[in-house]
């Protein structure tokens, strides 16, 4: 586990908790001139009401099928106008908190081809099918070691078909934090044909700034970083449809930064959109702002205290180590061209001595070259490099030699007297 990069550990943490996003057919926005407007709803007793009927419907149909609640949601939707918004509302119920699985004593196609076999042996009827249900039971009772009911072998035939589909599991939201998720949706749907967007994280917690960054890696953004701790960074983000053959999987890449930006405390942003115009379909372009005080909600986690056990495990051990150098977690980034390193621990000494630690555990040869490019072009003179002894160096074409950083190595654990060692 000490040797799990934190980016693997950060992906697995997100998958957690990922959903997908609203369809483009179950968007709401207006235009004021070039300006895109999302629809969003008020948190208010009606909207509240028609939260907890929709939440209410998938709580009723846990153990029934899929396609009992359809028909449920399509009675309860009946011919109101804010059809849309109860579909919205109840695709994300279906997609970020229901789970839907095949209940069938065997996979459909190998049940329907034992059914099919037994079936071509006798003439269709009432009579013969329930003999065929019968014979498939008994048969499957003997292979399994358990009781098969004929009804079981009906039932799992088509158990594959969405519709036939059992709501196994439905972990219900709050009526207020499913409007919430909804607006969130609505907003991130306008990035879905933008063309260029540009976000202000105003001077933040440098851990911000990192949760931000993580994610811009996560979802393999084209960005270019300018800026430095004290004044903020401006972060330009390439869009879909900047792109030569413009990519819908890349807008949707965009739009789940959201929810990660508003877990920074400051920030704005301007987005430029290509939409076509409903009449004419022609092209045109359009506007979209947002700030930091949108009051939006993210669901989001907010990050763990630390990136790997290796990480936590050494702070856990500074603790108890008898030195002058207090430790300190991520309060420190490095302004590189285009982008930026945010060092692990700064280690603070009460004469006004201070270095910067990186631990480089993580053996990808990719990562280690942007790593050691990124400690090049720091040009700092208090970086200390902690390297595991594991990592092939000379395969991924790293050199040491001209490296400014102090080297510490270790093995399975860092030690605190390792780097002690090396201050001076």
């Amino acid at each position: 586990m000490q040797g799990i990069s934190e980016f693997l550990l950060f992906t697995f943490y997100f998958l957690l908790f990922t959903f997908h996003m609203l369809p483009t057919d179950l968007l709401s926005y207006r235009h004021n001139g070039e300006e895109i407007i999302p629809k969003r709803l008020s948190i208010d007793d009606r909207n509240l009401t028609i939260a907890t009927e929709i939440i209410t419907c998938y709580e009723d149909t846990v153990g029934n099928t899929q396609g009992l609640l359809e028909r449920k949601l399509s009675d309860l939707e009946g011919d109101t106008p804010d059809y849309r918004m109860k579909r919205g509302l109840a695709y994300i119920l279906k997609s970020s908190f229901s789970t839907f699985e095949v209940v069938s004593p065997l996979e459909p196609p190998m049940l329907r081809a034992k059914v099919f076999a037994v079936a071509a042996k006798s003439s269709p009827s009432r009579e013969s099918t329930q003999i065929t249900l019968g014979k498939v039971a008994d048969e499957l009772s003997r292979e399994l070691e358990k009781e098969i009911l004929p009804s079981q072998v009906r039932d799992g035939l088509y158990a594959d078909l969405n519709e036939n589909k059992i709501l196994t599991n439905f972990d219900a939201p709050t009526p207020e934090s499913l409007l919430h998720r909804y607006n969130l949706s609505q907003v991130q749907g306008v990035f879905y044909k933008a063309s260029q967007l540009i976000i202000n994280a105003h001077r933040n917690v440098p851990g911000q700034y990192k949760l931000l960054f993580r994610y811009l890696k996560l979802f393999q953004l084209m960005s270019y970083i300018e800026g430095d701790a004290d004044h903020g960074f401006t972060i330009t983000i390439d869009g879909p449809t900047s792109l030569f053959h413009p990519s819908t999987r890349y807008g949707l890449a965009i739009a789940k930064l959201i929810p990660a930006l508003l877990h920074v405390t400051k920030w704005s942003l301007a987005s430029t959109l290509q939409t076509r115009d409903f009449y004419t379909k022609a092209r045109k372009t359009g506007r979209f702002t947002l700030n930091s005080e949108c009051g939006l909600v993210t669901h989001y986690s907010p990050g763990k205290p630390y990136d790997s056990m290796l990480e936590e495990s050494f702070a856990n051990k500074w603790k108890s180590a008898k030195t002058e150098w207090v430790l300190e977690r991520e309060v420190d980034l490095i302004p590189i061209p285009g982008s930026v390193m945010i060092p692990d621990f700064r280690l603070v000494h009460p004469d006004g001595r201070t270095f910067l630690l990186e631990i480089v555990g993580y053996w990808r040869p990719e990562y280690l070259q942007k790593k050691f490019y990124q400690v090049r072009r720091s040009e700092r003179n208090d970086l200390i490099l902690a390297i595991s002894e594991r990592l092939n160096l000379d395969k991924a074409g790293v050199k040491l030699n001209d490296v400014p950083a102090k080297i510490v190595w270790f093995k399975d654990k860092l030690l605190p007297k390792s780097v002690l060692a090396v201050l001076v």
